[in-house]
This record gives C-alpha cells, sequence and structure tokens, in this order.
C-alpha cells in the first residue's frame, strides 16, 4: 500500500523578472487572481488533495508570503470594530493550522532541483507533493487530487501531463510514455525542450509532481546541468532507473502565470467563475472588445 502524501513543496524563491517592475517589491506569488495571491489559489489545491503540511523554499525579500499565512491581529481587530464578519471568517478558513507551514531558504539561485533539495529535511523519509506556483489549474477536481488518486492505484511517482501541440513542444519538458495500465501511461524518459520535430510525445510536464524521497538522494549529488543550474529533469531521469514514473493527464484548464498573457487569462477565467461579478464583467468584456474591433476595423463607405 502507498504511504499517504502529507507533504507539499512550494518553491517561491524566483525573482520574477518577467514582472517587473510589479514585482521590484512585492513576490510575484502575490501577485492576485481575483482577489486572491496566486500562491493562496496553489495551496488552497494541494489543501483540497488532503496535504497537511506546506513547505515554501523562499529566497531574499519574501517575507510577505510568510506574512500572508500567519495572524494578522490588528487588520482582525479592525474587521471585528467594523462588524466585517465574513471578510473575517474567510480569513481564518485560510490561515492554516499551528505548525503546519515550513519555510526554508535557498540562498542562491540555482534551479528547481537544488530548490527541492533545499526542502530536504523538512520531507524527511516520505513521498511529498511539488507544485509550481507558476501553474494555476481551474478543474472541477483540484490536479493534485487527480494525481493522488492516481498514486493511491499505482504508488510510485506521478507527474502531471498536458496536451501541447508538435509546434510547440519545443518549448516544455516533453514526457516519453510507455504502456498504459489502468488509464494511465507510464513514463519512460524526459526531455527538456526538445528541438522541433524531436519530441517523444506531445505530452508536458505541467509543474505537478508526486516524487518519492529517494529523490533527495539523487538531488544531493546532482551537478549543473542546462543554464548552469541544478535541473529535478536530470534527477527524476536516474531516479526512473529505479523506480516507476506515471502520467496523468490531468482534467481541466492549466494557465502558465508565470507569462503575462497566462496571467491575464486566468484571472479572466477565474473572475467568471465568481458569480458575483460574472454578469458585469462579461459586459465589460464585450464592450471592451466591440470597442477595439471598431478600432482595429473601421468601417468603410460602401463596404
Amino acid at each position: 500500500m502507498a504511504r499517504p502524501i502529507r507533504k507539499a513543496v512550494f518553491p517561491v524563491a524566483g525573482l520574477g523578472t518577467r514582472f517587473l517592475p510589479a514585482t521590484k517589491a512585492m513576490p510575484k506569488e502575490m501577485l492576485t487572481v481575483v482577489d486572491r495571491p496566486l500562491i493562496q489559489h496553489v495551496v488552497d489545491e494541494a489543501r483540497e488533495a488532503g496535504i497537511e503540511q506546506f513547505i515554501f523554499v523562499t529566497g531574499r525579500n519574501k517575507g510577505v508570503i510568510e506574512d500572508h499565512f500567519d495572524i494578522q491581529a490588528e487588520l482582525e481587530q479592525t474587521l471585528v470594530e467594523r462588524g466585517k464578519t465574513d471578510a473575517l471568517e474567510a480569513l481564518a478558513e485560510d490561515l492554516p493550522g499551528p505548525g503546519e507551514v515550513s519555510f526554508t531558504r535557498q540562498q542562491s539561485p540555482l534551479g528547481l532541483g537544488h530548490a527541492v533539495w533545499c526542502a530536504r529535511h523538512l520531507v524527511g523519509d516520505e513521498p511529498f507533493a511539488l507544485l509550481l506556483p507558476d501553474v494555476l489549474v481551474r478543474s472541477e477536481k483540484g490536479c493534485l487530487a487527480q494525481m493522488v488518486d492516481v498514486y493511491q492505484r499505482h504508488g510510485g511517482n506521478v507527474i502531471a501531463v498536458e496536451e501541447v501541440s508538435p509546434e510547440e513542444a519545443h518549448q516544455y519538458g516533453i514526457v516519453a510514455l510507455g504502456d498504459e495500465i489502468d488509464g494511465v501511461h507510464g513514463i519512460t524518459g524526459m526531455v527538456e525542450k526538445p528541438p522541433t520535430g524531436t519530441a517523444p510525445s506531445n505530452k508536458m510536464i505541467l509543474g505537478r509532481y508526486i516524487l518519492q524521497p529517494k529523490i533527495f538522494d539523487i538531488l544531493a549529488g546532482q551537478t549543473k546541468g542546462a543554464g548552469g543550474e541544478v535541473q529535478l529533469t536530470d534527477a527524476m531521469l536516474q531516479l526512473m532507473a529505479r523506480q516507476e514514473f506515471f502520467a496523468h493527464t490531468f482534467k481541466g484548464t492549466s494557465y502558465d502565470c508565470g507569462s503575462k498573457v497566462g496571467f491575464l487569462t486566468a484571472n479572466i477565467a477565474f473572475a467568471l467563475d465568481r458569480g458575483d461579478i460574472r454578469a458585469p464583467l462579461l459586459a465589460s468584456l464585450k464592450a471592451l472588445l466591440q470597442e477595439e474591433t471598431e478600432i482595429c476595423v473601421p468601417d468603410v463607405p460602401g463596404i
């Protein structure tokens, strides 16, 4: 029987340079999708999947993330005095319990593999989930919860994958697929950003993983790979020689919130799921699109 997944690691040490100047003083993970920080959305996904301990690998200038997952006594007192009970209850619902949140520091930006290795003592000798906060998933059942279902049936290591067009495969990490077992494909290989036309499949690695603790031993001796960084993909390839890996094609839609277009699209998509703002937002979007159409395609007399 597979050991339960109780812990999740969130690498949040990145600089967020693609969102400068917004991220000059504020972590990119605290940028809001509608009215919730990006990192809160991802933590919500982990909590839905049964995660009990949340481990953040941070860097410099990330203290606001720690503050976000702590009590804000002055704010709560102000809400009490003003009778804003709904807001107070919402804050209480999001607040992790005592001892559920841990923070460790990645002093140097040495890549995702190094960030994961920095969490080794907090994870210990048990399987864990890894969620990249740049990726937001919109689905009826959370992506990680879907993966936990796969893990409980098959054990091993599980990676969420998504179909990508052959023309775009060179931009992503791509898995090579083996035999299908109970609706889930085994993984026989991985390649990071394969040259155009050489991708082993059309399945890209999404940014959600369930990994066995043996990965830490491999990362401890891992040399720098592409980009001069310690690559998680390289370590997983070594682990694949010893343990099974499975690809879960998740049900839902993903948004790359590390890009401006993906981030803006996620805001619109999640806002449209909100009954309190859907109607006025749709009206505003329709008016904006109509205005843009008129600007881009002006009326021509006689046509």
